[in-house]
């Protein structure tokens, strides 16, 4: 959270909707997640004239047009890069970043790892369908081995990236999961993510319903959620399931397992931390499923505090100018060898 809106006025869903017409396919799990963020920004009492929504290029990537506040679209993977600068020399703002697993986990990997571990006050929502859906269904770096698309006609040989992982060993402060199918906790999680200082990363399980139909259907759908959705809730044990009665422990080879609670006991389940110093225990609870096709871990899997990097350069600029009075940017620019072209 960047700014006051304490004293702003209240905003309503119609305060944050453009005139622009969504143009997504029909039962595309974009709608959903735009309709959250549009009903939740009025509870937080932010408002449209200090938010910005930064994208790059793909179906998420359009977000921006239908929010009615600040926004750019950025190039190819850009949109972190982008939010960085703004974040940086404007940090009265809420920037958030919005791109799917093509945009963001491909060409924009690298910016993404440096945004989470500089620890930079944006919000990054990654849309994970798995596939790229504007170019027409190729294999993203999410998709998984033996993936057959128009680019792997053979089935995808890549290993795929698991994207909390990607963002926990980046040393990110903030990392949750939540998925299209509910409202209430993809608000949730965008509500945590808003109100952390520093860089909050949340991967989002989105559905594309033309190029990768139920790709997360075997944990999303309403009936399958009880046994295999893990909801993570701070200082609670572990435990899933319609009654509760699976879990999750920690054996001795320190490695994560699911068991059934009357098995092992109660006493004996891992309790979540999501503010341990190090991020091992996240990175753990990121890999316990290896696909959406068994149990797995949703929620807020780490929420740390650390050295949010705006304040810092800002705190660098204030000492340098007390000490040495304001910068000569024409002594500068010819405090070296300079040389004419003709």
């Amino acid at each position: 959270m960047t700014t006051d809106t304490s004293t702003g006025p209240s905003t309503t869903k119609a305060d944050w909707t453009s005139d622009q017409e969504p143009r997504w396919c029909p039962g595309c799990g974009d709608y959903s997640i735009l309709s959250a963020m549009q009903l939740l920004m009025p509870q937080l009492g932010a408002q449209p004239e200090n938010t910005v929504f930064v994208s790059g290029i793909g179906c998420a990537a359009r977000f921006p047009y239908y929010m009615k506040t600040y926004g750019m679209h950025g190039i190819h993977g850009r949109a972190p890069a982008l939010a960085t600068g703004l974040a940086t020399c404007r940090p009265d703002l809420d920037v958030w970043v919005v791109g799917g697993d093509g945009d963001i986990l491909s060409i924009g990997g690298n910016h993404l790892l440096h945004s989470l571990r500089r620890n930079i006050n944006i919000k990054i929502l990654l849309f994970n369908n798995q596939i790229y859906g504007l170019t027409k269904g190729q294999y993203s770096p999410t998709s998984e081995i033996g993936k057959v698309t128009k680019s792997t006609p053979l089935g995808s040989v890549d290993e795929p990236l698991n994207p909390l992982s990607v963002a926990l060993g980046a040393e990110a402060t903030f990392v949750a999961r939540t998925h299209d199918m509910d409202r209430n906790h993809m608000q949730e999680m965008f509500r945590r993510a808003w109100e952390h200082t520093g860089a909050a990363f949340v991967e989002v399980y989105q559905n594309c319903n033309v190029f990768n139909d139920g790709a997360f259907a075997e944990i999303t759908k309403k009936d399958k959620r009880p046994s295999m959705l893990i909801t993570l809730e701070h200082g609670e044990p572990i435990r899933f399931g319609a009654e509760g009665e699976r879990g999750v422990i920690m054996n001795r080879s320190g490695e994560l397992q699911l068991v059934d609670v009357a098995d092992v006991g109660e006493e004996n389940l891992l309790i979540h931390d999501e503010r341990a110093e190090t991020p091992s225990l996240a990175f753990a609870l990121s890999r316990l499923s290896s696909g959406p096709f068994m149990p797995t871990p949703i929620g807020v899997f780490r929420a740390v505090e650390g050295p949010e990097y705006a304040s810092q350069v800002t705190r660098q600029l204030a000492f340098a100018q007390d000490r040495s009075g304001p910068g000569d940017l024409h002594a500068l620019l010819r405090s070296r060898a300079t040389w004419e072209v003709a």
